[in-house]
C-alpha cells in the first residue's frame, strides 16, 4: 500500500471525526449487539493477539460488543470454513492471515471453502514478520552454524510450524532448498505448542512470528538465528536478518485481514473498515501492534483489499506449486 494513500485516508477520516464513529455505530452496534472474530489459531498467538486488541477497542468506535473465538486447525482453514457458512449479517467477522487464503486452498486436496468467492474483505491490519530459531543447547550462534551442522548429519534436526501450508513451513521449506539440507518437519497446530516443544528440546528449530518467540528469546530459553525481514525488527535489533547472512531476497512474513462473509452488506462493510481504521490509527494501538512485533499496513478501501487478497492467492498458487508440497 502505497504510504500517500494512507496519509489521505487518515486525513479523511480525522476531517469526518465523529460523523464516522456514527456511521459504525448505526451499521454495526444496533443495540449494543455481540460480534464474534473468528481466529484460526490458538490464544496467545501473534493473530489471536491482534484480534484481541481489536475486541478490546472496537467497542467504543461502534457500540457493539466482540468476542474472540479460536478455531484451531489446518493452518486456518478449518476457521476459513466456519466462516464461509455464517451469516452474512455481521454478526461473524474473521481476522485471517495469509496461509489460510492464498496457500491452503492450492495445498491441500480440499479445503471447505472458495477463498475468491466466500468472503468479502475489510481490510489489511499489519504485517507478521518470522524469526528462525534454535534450542541454545544446539549452540548454533549463526545460520552458517546451522547449516553446517545439518550439512554434517543430515535428517538429524527437526523444525516445527503452525501447521502445514503456513508462512512457518513454506518459508522453511524455501530455506532449506536454498541451504541444500535436510531438516525434518513436524507441523502443529498453531506456533504455540511447536515452540513449546522447542523450548523442551523435543524439536531443534522453528520459523515463527517475531511477536511469539520474542518472550522466549528474552529469556534466554530460545536462541534466535535470523529474522525474515530485509531489515532488522525494532522489537530484536540485535538479531541479524537471514539476508545478512547470505540468503538474499529472503523473505518470511504473513500478513493479517478481516473479513466478513460474501454477501454481507457493503455498507456494513465500509462502516467496519472505517471503524477499524479509527481504532488502529491510535498511538497506543501502533505502539502495541510493534511491541508485538507486528508491522501496521492498512488497505485503502476495502475494494482494494479485496484485489490485494486475489493478487495474493494466484501469486502463492504458483509458489506452492514450485515448492512441490502437496496435502491430503
Amino acid at each position: 500500500m502505497k504510504q500517500a494513500g494512507i496519509t489521505r485516508r487518515s486525513m479523511v477520516l480525522a476531517a469526518a471525526g465523529t460523523g464516522i464513529g456514527s456511521l459504525a455505530q448505526a451499521q454495526i452496534g444496533k443495540g449494543g449487539r455481540v460480534v464474534k472474530i473468528i481466529v484460526g489459531f490458538p490464544p496467545g498467538q501473534a493473530t489471536d493477539i491482534v484480534a484481541r486488541l481489536l475486541a478490546d477497542k472496537l467497542p467504543a468506535v461502534t457500540g457493539a460488543n466482540y468476542i474472540v473465538d479460536n478455531r484451531p486447525g489446518q493452518g486456518g482453514s478449518l476457521a476459513m470454513g466456519m466462516l464461509a457458512k455464517s451469516s452474512a449479517d455481521g454478526s461473524v467477522m474473521m481476522l485471517t492471515h495469509m496461509s489460510a487464503v492464498a496457500t491452503n486452498p492450492h495445498m491441500y486436496k480440499s479445503v471447505p471453502y472458495d477463498s475468491l468467492k466466500d468472503f468479502e474483505a475489510v481490510g489489511l491490519l499489519g504485517d507478521l514478520p518470522f524469526v528462525l530459531v534454535s534450542h541454545p543447547s544446539l549452540g548454533f550462534s549463526s545460520l552458517q552454524d546451522l547449516v553446517r551442522h545439518a550439512k554434517a548429519h543430515p535428517g538429524q534436526l527437526t523444525h516445527a510450524s503452525s501447521g502445514n501450508g503456513t508462512v512457518s513451513h513454506l518459508a522453511m521449506e524455501e530455506f532449506k532448498r536454498r541451504a541444500g539440507v535436510e531438516i525434518l518437519h513436524v507441523p502443529y497446530k498453531g506456533s504455540g505448542p511447536g515452540l513449546t516443544d522447542v523450548v523442551a528440546g523435543q524439536v531443534s528449530l522453528a520459523l515463527e512470528t517475531a511477536a511469539a518467540v520474542q518472550p522466549f528469546v528474552q529469556s534466554g530459553r530460545l536462541k534466535a538465528l535470523g529474522a525474515g525481514t530485509p531489515q532488522r525488527l525494532s522489537l530484536m535489533p540485535e538479531v541479524p536478518t537471514i539476508v545478512e547472512q547470505g540468503f538474499a531476497g529472503f523473505t518470511a512474513s504473513t500478513w493479517l485481514m478481516l473479513l466478513y462473509p460474501a454477501g454481507t452488506d457493503r455498507q456494513l462493510v465500509a462502516s467496519t473498515f472505517d471503524a477499524v481504521g479509527r481504532t488502529m490509527h491510535t498511538a497506543e494501538v501502533d505502539a502495541r501492534m510493534r511491541q508485538i512485533g507486528a508491522i501496521p499496513r492498512f488497505s485503502a478501501s476495502p475494494a482494494e483489499a479485496n484485489g490485494y487478497m486475489r493478487t495474493e492467492f494466484a501469486q502463492w498458487g504458483e509458489a506452492v506449486r514450485r515448492s512441490g508440497v502437496r496435502l491430503d
